[in-house]
């Protein structure tokens, strides 16, 4: 599990967790049945709170990616190939909503964005 966490970004630390585990188990670099590092461990280890890592194992377990087993730990989820590509949809969908409409708070057109993201993939 590689995790890198920005003190400078706007995105809270725990959703910064979030999104990255996520994208590790979506992509397949967390295979199921990984055992995530125990919350106290993980805190230690990222030099952040445990209420942190604990909001952000229970978002990744809310979003169905893990699972806990008691007195044992966190792992990650059982999904076939289908599920994993719904779950990312899904997940890109809802986050791809939220930026359309902050870019739409600034008055872009459609045809703007594209070129804007066109212009940040390329690059």
């Amino acid at each position: 599990m590689n995790i890198q966490i920005s003190n400078t970004s706007e995105k809270p630390i725990y959703q910064q967790l979030t999104d990255q585990i996520s994208a590790q188990i979506l992509k397949g670099e967390l295979e199921s049945g990984y055992c995530l590092p125990p919350i106290r461990q993980a805190a230690l280890e990222l030099r952040v709170s445990v209420i942190t890592v604990k909001k952000a194992w229970e978002e990744l377990e809310r979003n169905g990616l893990i699972y806990t087993v008691t007195g044992k730990g966190c792992f990650v989820a059982a999904f076939t190939a289908d599920e994993m590509r719904r779950i990312r949809n899904e997940m890109i969908l809802k986050q791809m909503k939220n930026d359309t409409m902050y870019y739409k708070s600034f008055g872009l057109t459609l045809d703007e964005v594209i070129e804007l993201v066109k212009s940040i993939y390329e690059s």
